[in-house]
């Protein structure tokens, strides 16, 4: 069965060496020392390695059952979601007036990706909670957020997103629930969602349900659009439950992966909801709830890769296939370790190199969430805007692809369940799919953030990389090694933004079929520029005479094995970029 470890040490250097948090202005961080945030996880470390990650094959070997309108968890899952709100994880960072523990969302973050790697299914349940509060916090009332706020932030109640419907995913203007409005304010919701993640089930009292419906006069597509809050169990004025509301569970999705989640057909039968925001400005809300989402969705990609990475290696340290070509390594065994084949070791390093990147950008992120909320900072919130879309698409593109090659890693044992990485595989699938596919993602940034503030925040995100690697210039190693490839590696990147202003007005199709490759162009020029400040922070501590100069010499080298092998493909994604959209579409659509 795999196992998990949490990777605490290299959180701690990114949050400390690389982001400098406790030395930052942004409100809060100034509590974020050394040994506070070691204390936190070091606590989720062992909640993730010894509650969650032995549940995550159990909870794919049983799944989710639906019997009499009523979904039970995996065996394990009730008590370990009880152990999630006794330490008071869910509300890690939530408001401090509704119960929360007013931590950073970078500090979350962090958690989260334990959660995740340990056990993907199960933090999905509270992760969707996480949404709807956040949503919640940001449009709803101050009656609602005090009736429905603190018991989903303690646990006791859960929460959810339904956007999807049988006819219509990511053109939600084709919805067809509808709200009626009654006499008492609120309104009678009819219709049905599709791949409602935890939509029912057995962890919580309650579930508050974040439903997207048209009401009457909103007119056609997105602009008419509401967002209501529609409660499993009515909540009574003294805010006790009282009856079953009209919305039930019509069936469980029967999927590649997460089968410990429970995804949901939701029927609304007349249910009572409540207007939460503004009148047919729900699609406003509900982004709240989506952007947050794509960010974990990211984060989800890389911390899958992460896990199995980690399994790939204990394999490929343990098991004994061949002799190294220059001379035997293990001379008391059969064979030696295959971790000393050059071609095992370039497949470690492609997902070393890239689970590590990853984590930086998303921390990365998550900090600008926080300067964007925090200090109301709106070039924050411009730039992570921006990245979103890249964090989404390209770490969970990557983070799949190297769940695959940690499965390669295992030969013919990684595609047997006992092994366990063919899980992870399946469990990653999703996260190219969920919250936008990842077309859609890149559309969304080459059609939709390019041109955000006239093309200024682009701009500004090409200056940063620029004054960046003209501040450092002076450090050889660095130079050499990490900022003159993330200097080729950003001019392809400008590059693509100027064939798109120069071809793609006049032909949107050239920029259309080539935003998924300026995705990945983006992708890979973020962790070229994370692996830089690794680098440089690595540099430091061993020129300051550091106590574990094994650690950072090895963050040094794997940084380089990013730079010279994975870094080069943004001129590659340059190329196809440059090529245009004649290849693309040219063949008529009854000759595919």
């Amino acid at each position: 069965m795999p196992t998990y470890t949490a990777p605490v040490k290299d959180m701690q250097f990114i949050l400390h060496d690389v982001l400098n948090v406790a030395q930052s202005d942004i409100p809060g961080y100034d509590e974020l020392d050394r040994d506070t945030t070691q204390a936190i996880l070091d606590e989720a470390a062992k909640l993730s390695e010894n509650v969650l990650a032995p549940l995550n094959k159990v909870g794919d070997e049983q799944g989710c059952k639906l019997e009499n309108g009523v979904v039970t968890t995996p065996e394990g899952f009730k008590d370990a979601y009880d152990q999630m709100c006794e330490g008071g994880w869910i509300g890690l960072d939530c408001d401090p007036e509704y119960g929360g523990q007013g931590m950073p969302y970078l500090v979350n973050s962090a958690v989260g990706e334990m959660f995740v790697s340990a056990n993907m299914a199960f933090n999905m349940y509270q992760g969707l909670s996480h949404g709807a509060i956040s949503a919640i916090q940001t449009h709803g009332s101050p009656e609602q957020k005090a009736k429905y706020l603190p018991n989903m932030i303690e646990g006791k109640w859960s929460g959810t997103m339904n956007l999807t419907e049988p006819h219509c995913g990511t053109d939600l203007g084709l919805i067809r629930t509808k709200a009626e409005p009654q006499d008492d304010g609120s309104y009678k919701i009819t219709g049905s969602k599709i791949w409602i993640s935890a939509g029912e089930h057995d962890l919580t009292d309650n579930i508050i349900h974040l439903v997207l419906a048209k009401a009457p006069g909103g007119g056609e597509g997105t602009k008419g659009i509401s967002l209501f809050i529609v409660p499993k169990f009515m909540v009574n004025e003294d805010g006790s439950l009282g009856d079953r509301n009209a919305v039930s569970c019509g069936g469980l999705e029967h999927k590649m992966g997460i089968h410990g989640n429970a995804t949901c057909v939701m029927n609304y039968d007349g249910a009572t909801g409540y207007l939460i925001g503004e009148m047919h400005k729900g699609m406003r809300a509900m982004f709240t709830m989506m952007n947050e989402a794509r960010l974990g969705v990211g984060l989800q990609g890389y911390a899958q890769g992460a896990v199995a990475y980690q399994n790939a290696l204990g394999f490929a340290r343990e098991r004994l296939q061949g002799r190294e070509v220059k001379g035997v390594q293990n001379p008391d065994g059969p064979a030696d370790p295959i971790i000393v084949h050059p071609d095992v070791r370039r497949n470690l390093l492609m997902q070393k190199s890239f689970t590590e990147g990853a984590r930086a950008f998303t921390f990365w992120g998550a900090k600008m969430i926080d300067e964007a909320h925090r200090k109301s900072d709106a070039d924050a919130d411009a730039m992570i805007s921006l990245l979103t879309p890249v964090i989404k698409g390209f770490l969970t593109d990557k983070g799949f692809e190297t769940t695959v090659l940690a499965q390669q890693t295992l030969g013919g044992s990684g595609f047997t369940k006992e092994w366990g990485l063919e899980q992870f595989v399946r469990d990653a699938r999703i996260t190219m799919i969920y919250e936008g596919t990842n077309g859609i993602q890149s559309l969304d940034l080459v059609g939709r953030k390019l041109a955000m503030n006239g093309g200024k925040t682009i701009m500004a995100f090409f200056d940063m990389v620029k004054n960046y690697i003209k501040e450092n210039e002076g450090n050889e190693a660095l130079k050499a090694n990490f900022l003159d490839p993330l200097k080729k590696a950003s001019k392809d990147l400008q590059a693509a933004g100027m064939y798109f202003m120069q071809n793609g007005m006049k032909n949107p199709h050239n920029a259309l079929s080539g935003s998924y490759d300026f995705m990945h162009l983006f992708g890979h020029v973020c962790l070229g520029l994370m692996w830089s400040k690794m680098a440089q922070a690595s540099y430091a501590a061993l020129k300051n005479g550091t106590s574990d100069p094994e650690f950072y010499q090895t963050k040094i080298e794997t940084g380089r094995f990013y730079m010279a092998r994975q870094l080069p493909a943004t001129a590659l994604h340059l190329s196809r970029i440059e090529t245009g959209a004649d290849t693309v579409m040219t063949l008529e659509a009854a000759n595919f």
